[in-house]
């Protein structure tokens, strides 16, 4: 079988794989569960390439990703739930169904009202979703609470920032930024509390507060939480590497220098960063 640019091929490729007797028996097991933490985690591989700007790993991953979704439709089409072609429709339908302004007769819609129009639609899908969940002996998909629909399953950092924005949107928010970053010294004050009074629970329950307070003031700030921890992650991984290479070069390892050797050579570090800046 030779590789080919037809999706007809990849899907021909994954039936292959999960047939009885002749596919491949680590594929046949599988189930929607236990797909599932593939598919994140090709997600965050996706996300990876375009960090590193590597197109060509970009390529590769965005397959990974889609043969993910095929796997997914293959195992809905065997229990007679839905198959590719149904994924496909129900994208496309959401696309022309939320983009009027440019499939429809509202091409002349200004920004703002684009978003209006935007939330309505939003709004009808959720109406029409609950309506199909109540007719298939579903139970609903919440309680028509504000926070409902933001999954559990998020990073915690993209879930804080999730709730946050909901909560913000009828009126439960901090004015501006300045308040929050007091709020992040009380939950500063609270976490020392927690520390010298040693219980687990609490100090977990204090770091997770001030752990979402801080997600609150990078909402208001206008950035990314995940994206701003990521690019600390690669400034501290490129830092601590410098630390082993100047150690390396004396024939020793971080666990042979002192705290303090390898705080110097940190800051030497930061100076070299700030320096190429």
């Amino acid at each position: 079988m030779q590789p080919s640019r037809d999706i007809a091929r990849l899907l021909h490729i994954m039936a292959a794989l999960r047939t009885p007797n002749t596919g491949c028996p680590w594929d046949l097991e599988q189930d929607f569960s236990t797909i599932a933490p593939y598919t994140i985690e090709e997600a965050y591989e996706v996300a990876d390439a375009i960090a590193r700007g590597d197109m060509g790993d970009l390529t590769e991953e965005l397959g990974d990703l889609l043969l993910q979704v095929v796997f997914h439709a293959r195992m809905g089409e065997e229990a007679g739930l839905f198959d590719f072609g149904d994924v496909v429709e129900a994208i496309t339908g959401k696309l022309i169904r939320r983009h009027p302004h440019v499939f429809g007769d509202t091409r002349d819609l200004a920004p703002d009202a684009v978003k209006a129009l935007w939330g309505e639609i939003k709004a009808q899908e959720k109406a029409e979703r609950a309506q199909r969940r109540t007719e298939a002996g579903l139970p609903p998909d919440g309680n028509g609470r504000v926070l409902d629909g933001v999954p559990v399953p998020l990073p915690a950092l993209t879930r804080a920032l999730k709730l946050q924005e909901k909560a913000g949107k009828v009126g439960f928010d901090w004015r501006d930024a300045r308040q929050v970053l007091a709020k992040i010294r009380e939950e500063t004050e609270e976490v020392g509390e927690a520390l010298d009074e040693g219980g687990t629970e609490a100090i977990k329950d204090e770091i997770g507060d001030l752990l979402f307070a801080v997600v609150n003031l990078a909402r208001h700030a206008g950035v990314d939480p995940e994206a701003a921890l990521r690019g600390t992650n690669d400034k501290f991984t490129r830092r601590f590497a410098y630390v082993e290479d100047r150690l390396a070069a004396a024939a020793r390892k971080p666990a042979d220098a002192s705290l303090d050797e390898m705080e110097a050579l940190w800051v030497e570090a930061k100076g070299l960063e700030r320096g190429a800046g």
